[in-house]
């Protein structure tokens, strides 16, 4: 899903100290952790998956004739998904203007950059628009193609919305994860966003030799733009979709949350208010805020990227996080050597707002499938609570200690 089976390091030739040192700063491991001794116990049973409604999605055709890697246009290496499309004018494209501030976007301050963004909706049952077949084996459901309005499960209702973050250098298709991911929020009657970030148009971070590296040490300030354009691109697909005629009579602005995985974790803290940091030799002294959108209510990180012990993301001692009251719900792997649980512990503890830490036991960076219903169950009473404002998932959440069956899930921070 989500992280991507293949796992990409979110740090560039630093991340070389960062494991030499991970073990002693005690980061990618719980020995050191213990839950709240006043976090809820109750065992919830799992909800089913996927929820009550069909999905079904926007406009994404493109041409996979003669393209060897579709992959490297959906996640941004050398190319761009925008170059695929064969429907432009009727796909969802977000346009950002990155502020002049080259100590958080680098070479790309004050310049346009272009966000292809994919909407997954629920729609009828009988939907009779084919899914569209990806080269990758997998498929999108029910797409609208040329000019065609989303088919909603129900034309009256305002749904509520969901803002959807991929890892470092995936993008929303690159695997049948991540396509599930957005399916099962979705078929529980929320429209979800999702941007193809297209990380490695701003830093290519894969380091194969030592030329590599130096030219990513040289380029930090762009390793920096990366992470601060993502929730730029975040609030623009949202201006995009709730300005668009098909979608604005559709969905309800009061209540709006978010779903980050990995890097997209942090996207989502970004989008809270929280402050980035901008050095990175000396330990993140350095930071600032990129942005704060007021309309995300609350937000979800699954293995959320907080940094590492000698580089945290939201500076040093993740001091960028203090008074940030955004909801936050992270879900971490305690076995997580690229997210650390014990920085995710570490930087929730400074949050002000509505706060839950989920530890799942020796999980890694990726998608354990046999947490999934762990996962969505816990994001989804999540959500309903703190976006739809829903009782029942109010008080669910209020006793909510763990999901039964599957993986060993268990409240941490309370």
């Amino acid at each position: 899903m989500i992280a991507s089976k293949h796992v990409r390091l979110v740090l560039v030739p630093l991340v070389l100290l960062v494991c030499a040192f991970a073990a002693s700063c005690g980061g990618g491991g719980s020995s050191n952790i213990s839950p709240d001794a006043s976090a809820p116990t109750a065992v919830v049973q799992p909800l089913p998956l996927p929820g009550p409604y069909a999905v079904a999605c926007s406009n994404v055709a493109q041409d996979f004739d003669q393209v060897e890697d579709v992959t490297n246009y959906w996640e941004g290496t050398g190319h761009y998904v925008r170059d695929l499309l064969t429907d432009p004018g009727n796909t969802l494209i977000a346009t950002v203007t990155a502020p002049q501030d080259s100590n958080l976007y680098g070479d790309f301050a004050g310049q346009p950059v272009e966000f292809v963004v994919l909407v997954f909706y629920p729609t009828t049952a009988d939907n009779p628009r084919p899914d569209y077949p990806l080269p990758t084996g997998d498929v999108v459901p029910h797409m609208q193609t040329e000019s065609e309005a989303p088919l909603f499960a129900d034309a009256s209702t305002h749904y509520p919305v969901v803002v959807f973050s991929h890892g470092f250098g995936n993008s929303p298709i690159t695997s049948e994860d991540y396509i599930s991911a957005l399916s099962i929020i979705a078929s529980y009657g929320y429209v979800v966003i999702a941007p193809f970030h297209g990380d490695f148009r701003f830093s290519d971070l894969n380091i194969d030799n030592l030329g590599d590296a130096i030219e990513v040490a040289s380029h930090l300030d762009n390793f920096t733009a990366l992470q601060a354009l993502r929730p730029l691109s975040i609030s623009a697909a949202l201006d995009l979709v709730l300005a668009h005629p098909q979608w604005q009579d559709h969905i309800d602005e009061t209540q709006i949350g978010g779903f980050g995985v990995s890097m997209g974790g942090e996207t989502m803290m970004l989008l809270g208010g929280a402050g980035l940091t901008t050095s990175y030799f000396d330990i993140g002294a350095s930071w600032k805020q990129v942005t704060r959108d007021t309309r995300i209510k609350a937000a979800v990180g699954y293995v959320p990227y907080f940094g590492q012990p000698i580089l945290p993301a939201f500076g040093r001692d993740q001091e960028g996080l203090d008074g940030i009251n955004l909801p936050f719900l992270g879900i971490s792997g305690t076995a997580d050597t690229v997210a650390p649980i014990r920085e995710t512990e570490i930087g929730m503890s400074r949050l002000t707002g509505v706060r839950r830490l989920v530890a799942l036991s020796g999980v890694t960076h990726g998608f354990d499938d046999a947490s999934t219903n762990d996962i969505f169950t816990w994001t989804l009473t999540f959500l309903d609570a703190e976006v739809r404002g829903n009782p029942e998932a109010i008080s669910r959440l209020s006793t909510m200690g763990s999901v039964a069956g599957g993986g060993d899930d268990s409240v941490l921070l309370y």
